[in-house]
């Protein structure tokens, strides 16, 4: 069976992932360090570690025994294209609204 590919909202849905993505983004961390902020198991931890890599949230690199997680910029791209489009529409909309209340405050 394959396994459902989530999108980026769906990964950052998870209070767990978003407290993940926090810590990572203050320091590089082994998976156990990770998993010692947690009060679930280290395999719990893995899986949601495993999803915010797929999704292209974070780097894995072994480094001896431990395997490091770091912070990666894919992810949070499709993130930031939204919101940037509904920025962008929100900023249009209110120089319009701003351009019809110049024009009625001249009238």
């Amino acid at each position: 069976m394959k396994q459902q590919t989530l999108d980026a909202f769906q990964v950052i849905a998870d209070p767990s992932r978003r407290q993940i993505l926090r810590l990572l983004s203050k320091d590089s961390l082994s998976i156990n360090s990770l998993a010692d902020n947690f009060e679930m198991s280290r395999p719990a931890v893995s899986k949601h570690i495993k999803i915010l890599y797929t999704a292209g949230f974070i780097s894995i690199k072994d480094i001896g025994r431990e395997r490091y997680c770091t912070l990666k910029q894919d992810g949070f791209d499709e993130i930031q294209n939204w919101v940037s489009y509904y920025e962008n529409f929100w900023t249009s909309k209110l120089k319009k609204l701003e351009s019809i209340l110049d024009k009625k405050i001249k009238k």
